[in-house]
């Protein structure tokens, strides 16, 4: 029997894919399609801790914040080109709309694909908290919130202040959040999280929990703030970031280059400046007991045996093993230097050519990348003298934290609580220094702007507004000397309603009733859908990227067939949104088994499906 598919009407099911994963990994636990947990738990043997008291980090809702994880979005995202800047053939995204419901619709074609995400969520201070997750209805939510649909009593914040579950509410807004960001990570991308003192020890367990706590990198302290003089007790003038790997093992950090660097010493034989170090090892593990193979001696000039000793006169170690050091010291990269009686072993560190660069790590104390202060004086020369935003992250903050990511050429960036965009303008900057060609994707709630802000008061009602607009600045060039950045563009989308109808389960006993429901599903669309909306949406839901490439088939007539093609993954499918389609119209396709086709399933005609099934891969709307 010929299989015909149907295009998903929900975003990737995260649930389903673990189950299917464990059902690879133990079959021998499910019995009929269920989960046998005895037998899980029989097969993990030693593995399941069922002490009746250990360690166990909760709070109140957890079990709803999981639930608002697990449940599909029925969203989609429209396109905005009238928001965006040459909207075609622009990689980096700009996105409105509720984080968690578009987090769930990127899952699928940014799954594993993501090397660094930063956020700078709200910091639950008792002001003003938008994300209400509803866990059944989660898109409603939105739409309710953001005044799209009707409802009563929806108000746009809440005071957290008269929450009785006040760090409750907060956690399980994070949770899902951060659990959907590891998903998005690649296997050596890494997530920094701008926090202050208020909730970091709660964010620390809370990304444990996620990311593993051997995943933890550091926590960096960020010297962002003035004196705060107006503070009860202390002046506060730092913040946190929170810094975790998907994998600790296979990230490698970027470092910095050194700077100002003497080489006071020259080599006649190599021609090279030069300076030392100590060929052995110092500080930490620098005891003989902690390496034991590393104790051995070399010849020195005068034909003597040296070891490795401690100041206090304890062995030491070498930093090297006996071959590497044998090595160095044949191709005149180790001096000696005598101190009275004894010899002192030495490293050469050569002046760095032209070509070559010397760097060092980057440290955990973040005391030289700007403030809020500097964020503001950028938000101002950006936006002719006023600043729309308040408290923003530092440019300089940013394009740090992406550093030390490591980020490289078509690395994707992310920040879901985008706010004004330092983000997007970090990435903008660097790739413009360093001639990368990064990618961001920005997500932010069309969060209302205070009717006596600044932002208001210059025409921006939303935060989202502001975001945007800083973006087409950076582009177009700003100042009393705007330099375009030439070649640069961004795509907008917004979050809305699904294009495609969504069946409701009919709880009446009235026959008409029925029926007139069921004649609404004649067309499987929405009343006046837009082709370019249900084209994205297709686009989401088969986990294309959303800067594949859209193209109308030229040789075809009869029938208006695009070409949707993946730059990503190279692959491609054929969608057709007519209301009738003609095989004799598809024949300069050549469809083959492997090509996927994708059309209305009202568009055919049963021996028209059954043959056009039979050709490719058919999925219908």
């Amino acid at each position: 029997m010929t299989k015909i598919e149907h295009v998903s009407r929900e975003s990737f099911n995260l649930v389903q894919e673990r189950y299917q994963r464990l059902k690879e990994l133990f079959p021998e636990v499910f019995t009929e399609g269920k989960m046998d947990f005895t037998k899980l738990r029989a097969a993990l043997g030693d593995l399941v801790d069922d002490r009746p008291e250990r360690y166990l980090f909760t709070w109140a809702g957890k079990t709803e914040a999981i639930r608002s994880l697990q449940t599909s979005s029925w969203a989609t995202l429209i396109p905005c080109p009238e928001e965006s800047i040459d909207f075609d053939r622009a990689n980096h995204i700009f996105i409105e709309g509720e984080n968690l419901e578009v987090l769930k619709l990127l899952l699928k074609p940014y799954f594993g694909r993501v090397k660094m995400i930063y956020i700078d969520p709200p910091y639950n201070r008792g002001g003003e908290f938008i994300y209400h997750d509803d866990y059944k209805q989660p898109l409603d939510a939105y739409l309710k919130q953001t005044g799209q649909i009707d409802g009563n009593g929806n108000h746009m914040t809440s005071k957290l202040e008269t929450n009785g579950r006040y760090h409750s509410a907060w956690l399980s807004m994070m949770y899902p959040r951060l659990f959907l960001s590891r998903q998005l990570l690649k296997d050596d991308g890494v997530i920094f999280v701008s926090i202050d003192d208020n909730e970091v020890h709660n964010l620390r367990l809370l990304m444990n929990e996620v990311f593993g706590e051997e995943n933890a990198i550091a926590i960096l302290p960020w010297k962002g703030r003035g004196g705060r003089q107006d503070s009860t007790h202390i002046a506060e003038i730092h913040e946190f970031v929170l810094f975790y790997a998907k994998n600790k093992e296979l990230f490698v950090a970027g470092e910095m280059a050194k700077e100002n660097e003497v080489f006071p010493k020259y080599d006649e034989v190599k021609k090279r400046r030069y300076k030392t170090q100590l060929a052995r090892k110092w500080g930490v593990g620098s005891r003989r007991t902690d390496r034991p193979n590393l104790y051995y001696p070399i010849i020195a000039p005068d034909g003597s045996e040296v070891y490795p000793k401690l100041p206090n006169g304890e062995d030491g170690r070498w930093r090297w093993d006996k071959k590497r050091m044998e090595k160095e010291i044949a191709e005149g990269n180790i001096e000696f230097v005598k101190d009275g009686n004894e010899w002192i072993v030495y490293e050469k560190i050569w002046e760095p050519t032209e070509d070559e660069k010397r760097t060092k790590k980057f440290t955990t104390w973040l005391d030289d990348v700007g403030s809020t202060a500097s964020g503001t004086k950028e938000l101002k020369a950006i936006f002719d003298g006023q600043a729309p935003f308040d408290f923003p992250k530092p440019v300089t903050l940013l394009k740090r934290l992406i550093q030390i990511a490591n980020t490289d050429d078509d690395s994707i960036i992310v920040d879901f609580f985008a706010g004004s965009c330092t983000t997007a303008h970090a990435v903008l900057e660097l790739n413009m220094e360093d001639e990368l060609n990064r990618q961001f994707i920005m997500v932010q709630f069309p969060e209302p702007t205070p009717e006596d802000s600044e932002a208001r008061k210059i025409g921006y009602k939303t935060i989202a507004e502001v975001g945007k607009e800083r973006i087409r600045r950076v582009i177009r060039g700003y100042g009393d000397d705007p330099k375009p950045m030439e070649s640069v563009g961004f795509k907008v989308f917004k979050l809305a309603s699904s294009n495609f109808k969504q069946w409701e389960d009919y709880t009446g006993n009235n026959p008409d009733e029925y029926l007139e429901q069921l004649s609404l599903f004649q067309t499987t669309l929405v009343d006046g859908y837009r082709n370019i909306d249900v084209i994205y949406e297709v686009i989401l839901k088969e986990g294309y990227d959303l800067n594949s490439r859209i193209e109308q088939v030229e040789n075809v007539t009869g029938n208006t067939v695009f070409r949707i093609t993946d730059p990503i993954r190279n692959q491609f499918f054929y969608l057709c949104l007519d209301k009738q389609i003609h095989l004799e119209a598809l024949e300069p396709l050549s469809l083959k088994e492997d090509d996927l086709f994708i059309c209305l399933d009202t568009a055919l005609g049963d021996t028209t499906k059954a043959n056009l099934a039979l050709q490719c891969r058919l999925k219908t709307i």
